[in-house]
């Protein structure tokens, strides 16, 4: 079975939105070395109508970068309910019907790691839904002050068990979390 995972990053605040705003002076090798194993490991995207706006606007007008070099061919699969069925960044299709459902049928199938792209909303549902395999918080040294987080104070209480905590030498802290079976 296929592993669905999702990486973010994060401030210690825990603030996940436009991580551009305080990732630039911290990311090191070691967060790019984690980057390229993460890349390395995927084969399919799952993608949020927010993120999937966003970053099809930017990635396939950078080519060049090594990330839009993975994101911009690799299969994307888009979870709306406003957005059409003629999406334009090239190997995107929208979900058809319940994302949970589909992703439980996207496991099944052959390949390797599903991960899940920026898409706080989809990551959380996810999570809460059981079908987040593992979720990496890369942790910048840095207090961001404002912006969305990834849990809401209305979120159930939900245990997870640590995988895997490393700290990259500009005090990044990456650590992988994966449900706690009980």
């Amino acid at each position: 079975m296929r592993k669905v995972t999702a990486g973010l990053f994060t401030s210690v605040d825990g603030v996940v939105q436009d991580p551009f705003r305080f990732q630039y002076d911290s990311f090191d090798d070691e967060l790019g070395a984690g980057m390229t194993t993460f890349m390395s490991r995927t084969d399919t995207v799952l993608l949020g109508r927010n993120s999937y706006t966003e970053w099809s606007e930017w990635w396939p007008a950078h080519p060049e970068d090594p990330f839009g070099q993975w994101i911009n061919p690799i299969e994307k699969h888009v979870a709306s309910t406003t957005l059409g069925d003629d999406l334009t960044w090239e190997n995107s299709s929208r979900i058809q019907g319940d994302v949970h459902d589909f992703v439980r049928e996207l496991k099944e199938r052959d390949g390797g790691d599903i991960a899940v792209c920026g898409s706080v909303t989809l990551v959380r549902s996810l999570l809460f839904a059981g079908l987040l395999d593992e979720l990496q918080l890369m942790v910048h040294p840095v207090v961001a002050g404002s912006g969305r987080k990834l849990f809401e104070p209305t979120d159930p209480a939900t245990r997870l068990r640590l995988v895997e905590s490393t700290v990259t030498s500009h005090g990044n802290v990456l650590s992988t979390y994966a449900p706690r079976a009980d």
